[in-house]
């Protein structure tokens, strides 16, 4: 076995961890949603919180570092692919520190001050929102680094675009509110 297998390996260990374990805390939301359940919903997105700094940060930054290590060393900055890679990387990053921190930690006073308000609800949906654009773009990554497009591509580029606009779609396109179900 080479080094280069060996960082592989760690970098897809990564980022399995950082994506599959977001998605997993997202699915539970949006079927706690779905469902009208809000204290389901609300331990969902505690969760996110709670595991946020802990975990999905240190996971995307090992992925990102071990990317980086087989870049500087093996495979270069210089095809589109990678670029294409560090650009969603640097937009879900983006979107975790500027925008899930904050809203997480804004929810979580109002939670611990109020309880299940109806604002804190609304926190909470903007983060659920943003998340459905969050996981088009890791799609995007995930597709990305197994198909590893070049300018030729052009199917699997316009592929690309239309789940970003999916989920741009999903996220800012109309609007949801969790209530409680009739039940």
């Amino acid at each position: 076995m080479d080094w280069y297998s060996i960082v592989k390996f760690l970098h897809v260990t990564s980022a399995i961890l950082w994506v599959g374990g977001g998605f997993v805390l997202f699915l539970l939301g949006v079927l706690a949603e779905r469902a009208g359940n809000i204290e389901d919903k609300l331990q969902a997105i505690r969760a996110s919180g709670q595991l946020g700094g802990r975990f999905f940060a240190p996971m995307s930054m090992l992925t990102l570092l071990f990317g980086l290590v087989m870049c500087i060393f093996w495979v270069g900055f210089s095809d589109l692919w990678i670029l294409i890679g560090l650009a969603g990387y640097a937009t879900t990053f983006s979107i975790g520190m500027l925008i899930f921190k904050p809203i997480g930690e804004r929810m979580g006073a109002m939670l611990a001050k109020d309880g299940a308000t109806p604002a804190a609800l609304a926190e909470g949906q903007r983060m659920m929102s943003t998340a459905r654009f969050d996981y088009s773009v890791m799609l995007v990554i995930v597709a990305d680094m197994v198909l590893k497009p070049t300018m030729h591509d052009v199917g699997i580029l316009a592929g690309m675009a239309l789940v970003i606009a999916a989920g741009a779609t999903l996220a800012f396109g109309g609007s949801r509110r969790l209530v409680p179900s009739a039940a």
